[in-house]
């Protein structure tokens, strides 16, 4: 487990930016902090520690999900990280795309206000 969760750091720390990692890591207390370190450990560490997908593509598939559930916050996380991850805007709008498909319109909108303030944000 704590290969996975050096391996999970590492991970978390290139997508996410190694500020916003340590801030919340740092903000982690005795109730959040068993949480952080197995979400480092399991999803960073076991999931993207594995490399059959490259960082790109599991970014891109991340923002489908958290589209297709509506976790617009976690979205916009991961817009961050997958813009880190060489993901271009043009692909973010396809991905979009393909949510308001499967998921309707209105999840889309909500996915293109939240990726405008990201790439907004970067200009």
């Amino acid at each position: 487990m704590e290969d996975f969760f050096e391996t999970g750091l590492q991970n978390r720390r290139d997508t996410l930016g190694a500020d916003y990692v340590d801030r919340n890591l740092k903000a982690a207390d005795d109730f959040t902090r068993p949480f952080q370190e197995a979400m480092t450990a399991w999803c960073w560490g076991f999931g993207w520690g594995d490399d059959t997908i490259p960082p790109k593509q599991r970014s891109m598939m991340n923002l489908a999900m958290l589209g297709a559930l509506g976790k617009m916050e976690e979205w916009e996380t991961h817009c961050k990280g997958a813009l880190n991850n060489g993901v271009s805007k043009n692909e973010i709008r396809a991905i979009i795309h393909v949510v308001g498909i499967y998921c309707g319109v209105p999840q889309a909108l909500e996915c293109f206000r939240s990726a405008k303030k990201i790439l907004d944000a970067d200009k």
